[in-house]
């Protein structure tokens, strides 16, 4: 089918069937199936089979290293290329929505692990991360003691102090001893809802007031947490195990305007992983950007271990 589609859009000729087939092509690569072949699609369509079979030869690998434990017969599926959340039951999607994960910056990458979903938070509010208050706030306080007036001052043990009451210049980003907080609100950078596998990463999902960024083919914007474009809907499938009625139970939560958690009756295993190359539905295997370039690397330490690829160009 590839030939094809390189020969037409090469020559004239561009009837419904090349459509269809270029709409296809996207679908399997992640592109926006508009068949039109602008730039993202043709440099999909020039991938070489090389490239395709390292995409599959370290899928392997990481396959292995995740080994024979089960996934879980409900679990959570993230593969951060794919820029999607799933959620699993037996073996099939029975919901999935657009993710943004972290930008491709050093510490702000999404990491890959599995845990155990415990609970969500409605209403959140936000603990900005000590990486981003030293980095990014902290020098706009020294400036101006007014600044970020969305985020509230707070010391070590949550409570509120007065911006007036601290001499911010007085310290560096290694010594600064207080915290900013977000309280719950419309425009809070976790939106109206997190859900909480606690972890050493401090990497959880979340809604998020930033809703245009869905449209985006390429969605790494985040510092490292995953951004989820259907929140709610996924918020009552997870609930929909343990409520007949999921939405009046969320909402609930969501119309007292406090922060609250709610707890999943059974522990939800949640896999955040990275594969460029993957089976769909019924194993026709879609292949993804490196956007991190971890495959890169990982093909290049089994290429040091001997792995040697031997495409079949026939």
């Amino acid at each position: 089918m590839l030939s094809s589609i390189r020969k037409a859009i090469k020559s004239a000729l561009y009837d419904r069937s090349i459509l269809r087939a270029v709409q296809r092509f996207q679908t399997d690569n992640a592109l926006m199936p508009d068949g039109v072949a602008g730039e993202s699609t043709i440099a999909a369509l020039n991938r070489s089979l090389e490239d395709r079979l390292k995409s599959v030869v370290v899928a392997m690998e990481r396959l292995r290293w995740m080994g024979d434990a089960p996934r879980g017969a409900r679990h959570i599926w993230v593969n951060q290329p794919d820029f999607v959340a799933r959620i699993i039951d037996k073996g099939r999607t029975t919901f999935q929505t657009r993710a943004v994960i972290g930008k491709n910056v050093e510490d702000q990458r999404t990491p890959e692990f599995s845990d155990q979903m415990e609970y969500m938070v409605v209403n959140p509010s936000w603990g900005v991360p000590r990486s981003i208050i030293v980095k990014e706030y902290l020098p706009l306080l020294q400036r101006n003691r007014n600044a970020v007036g969305h985020l509230q001052v707070v010391d070590g043990n949550g409570r509120v102090v007065p911006r007036g009451a601290v001499n911010f210049a007085a310290y560096s980003a290694s010594s600064f001893p207080f915290g900013l907080r977000q309280p719950p609100s419309d425009g809070n950078a976790l939106g109206k809802v997190k859900f909480m596998f606690p972890n050493q990463y401090n990497i959880y999902l979340h809604d998020t007031p930033a809703k245009n960024l869905f449209s985006h083919e390429v969605r790494a914007y985040s510092h490292g947490c995953i951004r989820l474009g259907d929140p709610f809907d996924f918020a009552y499938t997870l609930l929909g195990a343990q409520s007949d009625d999921p939405k009046g139970v969320f909402q609930q939560e969501l119309d007292s305007g406090q922060e609250s958690s709610v707890s999943l009756d059974s522990k939800v295993p949640v896999h955040l992983v990275y594969f460029t190359a993957w089976p769909g539905q019924r194993g026709k295997i879609g292949y993804r950007d490196d956007i991190y370039g971890r495959d890169a690397r990982l093909f290049q330490a089994l290429t040091e271990a001997g792995v040697v690829l031997q495409p079949d160009h026939g």
